[in-house]
């Protein structure tokens, strides 16, 4: 199942046009005018190990160069709250599945295409500090050994960094692109961090941007849903009424109460992969009693630390399910749990 980072990624980099954006802001001007970036399409597939998926997600985009040839851009975005260093072992692999692929659907080739791997980070601790050449993970012997006799024999490979959390707010929106690419470097550079909901006010100009956009309704639902996923009560709150002034609180209600719903479907599968009855019943009536929250937090409506712990301590779903029910349009915590709040 996706988890909120790919779902999220995947709507918005997924798209040639917003691809393009990410990868010529972070390649070299010289290498970005040799592509013809209206050849950039999206390759299907992705060589991400299963157990990754929570961590990773994966693109991979062909274009054709400007001088002739093809051109293939791996994309990885990396989700994780610390810095891998094994990240360039682990590209070269994905890379070279990648061009694995690519020689068995073009056995007519004898050459391989160029492809420039990317990593895209937006870890909330930290910025990127993992060696990017491979050759830097070997143990060299030392000087008396000759050590750049031996460096000559090891594989050489580097990835690319695109290093969210090294960026200033004010230098990611000096970045050009379209609305979404520009809001979305924002989210994942803030989006799991305490600064979010100071953060959000400002960025209302550019939500309305993405609104005005064509399918920008569709393309708002899909950061507010990330937004509402990973933020705290307070960023939450400012989600709502940053959503409420761009589109008013009739067309904000079409997107709220789904995301409960995509909140008690990722603790569902949560429950199911402990591979017990009773594991997967306490996860799915947790999952539930956290999407009441959760939901609650996004309108706004304050929940005291006695009422939070006796909705989160509920095992009963048909109690769980009418709450969330009343939750998706309350106003006060009365009209979800009633006169029993006393």
């Amino acid at each position: 199942m996706s988890g909120p980072h790919d779902l999220f990624v995947r709507r918005t980099f997924g798209h040639p046009e917003h691809a393009a954006a990410e990868l010529r802001a972070v390649l070299p001007p010289e290498l970005v005018s040799q592509v013809d970036w209206d050849t950039l399409h999206r390759e299907p597939g992705s060589v991400i190990d299963p157990e990754l998926r929570e961590t990773e997600s994966d693109l991979l985009f062909s274009a054709r160069l400007r001088g002739g040839g093809s051109l293939l851009c791996y994309v990885l975005i990396e989700h994780q709250s610390s810095v891998d260093r094994w990240m360039a072992l682990r590209m070269l692999r994905y890379v070279v599945r990648q061009l694995e692929r690519w020689r068995h659907e073009h056995p007519e080739h004898e050459v391989l295409p160029l492809i420039l791997p990317l990593v895209l980070y937006h870890g909330p601790e930290g910025a990127w500090s993992a060696p990017r050449r491979v050759e830097e993970l070997f143990e060299v012997p030392g000087e008396e050994q000759q050590p750049e006799r031996w460096r000559a024999l090891l594989p050489r490979f580097e990835y690319q960094v695109d290093d969210l959390t090294a960026e200033r707010a004010e230098v990611l929106l000096m970045r050009p692109g379209p609305p979404l690419v520009r809001l979305a470097w924002r989210v994942l550079r803030y989006g799991r961090t305490e600064a979010l909901a100071e953060q959000l006010p400002g960025w209302e100009s550019l939500f309305a941007q993405v609104q005005a956009a064509p399918n920008g309704f569709e393309a708002l639902g899909t950061v507010v849903h990330y937004l509402l996923w990973v933020g705290d009560e307070a960023a939450q709150a400012a989600t709502v009424e940053v959503l409420h002034s761009v589109v008013g609180a009739q067309r904000a209600e079409e997107l709220m109460p789904t995301v409960g719903e995509k909140i008690f479907e990722q603790g569902r599968q949560q429950g199911r992969q402990e591979g017990q009855q009773e594991g997967w019943s306490k996860g799915r009536a947790e999952a539930r009693a956290e999407s009441v929250l959760q939901v609650l937090g996004a309108r706004g409506v304050h929940v005291d630390a006695q009422t939070r712990q006796r909705i989160l301590s509920c095992m009963d779903m048909a109690t769980l399910d009418q709450w969330f029910a009343r939750a998706l349009s309350a106003t006060r915590l009365l009209d979800v749990l009633g006169d029993t709040t006393a």
